[in-house]
């Protein structure tokens, strides 16, 4: 593993020269369909749901998507009834084989959320910018949890979304700080121009504590992302503050950094505390 060096040295970008992505598979938000199935929307709600909490009851299913309970205890019927849900003797409803076979991080994705929501919501106080917490899953990141700013022109939620690491602010802060061997497996499917520039994404990132996703997920897109460090050291999770491109400014990364070097050490703090008295991260994977 690579050592943390200087973690939060703030410097400036050494580029912010957009790489061009053609393609909706390289959009980070997608347009609902025009004639779309409410129940099966529902349910892939659900789905998302299960995979970031970890449990949830037909009360929570229903008070999420704003239906009666009846409603949303035949969906996750249908879930249960497809493997992508399981319900157990305490009548909470878990992730079915479908779902555990999916590449979900190791890291305890509910106990992310409940820890990180209040730092999330301070630093989009702080910064006017909407926020996110993601997590490794493969060679992508899965967005965890999103708090939305109020400007009119924002960043809306992900939660439950993924996009490619090597593409994402906080995707890249994180590989930085992973093992050799894993990051070399990563940059394998790359073409060497690809690699080359993402090998110098990289080492920056581990440089500076940060790193920069301006533009390569969406056109108008800029994000600054940093990793967070579970209790042994091996790399936990992601923030990310998204902003539209056209509100971004060098003159503002120094302060931006700065607020996700004070949320990203809060949520780790948090974290730890609750380690102490635990055994979920013992075993965690890096």
């Amino acid at each position: 593993m690579v050592g943390p060096g200087p973690r939060w040295a703030l410097a400036a970008p050494s580029t912010l020269t957009p790489v061009p992505r053609p393609g909706i598979a390289f959009s980070a938000v997608k347009n609902k369909p025009p004639y779309a199935i409410e129940s099966v929307d529902n349910a892939l709600r659900l789905a998302q749901l299960l995979l970031l909490d970890g449990t949830l009851s037909v009360t929570e299913a229903a008070r999420h998507l704003a239906v009666s309970p009846s409603t949303a205890h035949r969906l996750l019927a249908m879930l249960v009834y497809r493997d992508f849900a399981e319900q157990g003797r305490d009548r909470l409803y878990r992730p079915g084989s479908a779902l555990r076979s999916s590449g979900a991080a190791q890291a305890p994705l509910a106990l992310l959320r409940r820890v990180g929501q209040p730092h999330l919501e301070r630093l989009v106080d702080h910064t006017g910018e909407s926020a996110n917490l993601v997590v490794l899953a493969g060679d992508e990141i899965r967005f965890v949890a999103t708090v939305e700013c109020t400007q009119v022109l924002r960043v809306g939620d992900r939660s439950g979304k993924a996009l490619p690491a090597l593409l994402t602010s906080a995707g890249k802060a994180m590989v930085a700080l992973l093992g050799t061997e894993r990051a070399s497996s990563m940059l394998a499917g790359l073409d060497e121009r690809d690699r080359n520039r993402t090998r110098r994404e990289l080492a920056a990132a581990r440089r500076n504590g940060y790193a920069i996703n301006n533009q390569q997920t969406e056109t108008g897109l800029t994000a600054l992302g940093v990793a967070l460090r579970a209790p042994h050291g091996q790399v936990l999770a992601g923030i990310s503050l998204a902003m539209p491109t056209a509100r971004f400014a060098r003159d503002k990364v120094t302060g931006y950094v700065r607020e996700l070097a004070a949320c990203a050490a809060a949520i780790e703090k948090d974290v730890a505390e609750h380690a102490s008295t635990t055994h979920v991260y013992r075993s965690a994977a890096g």
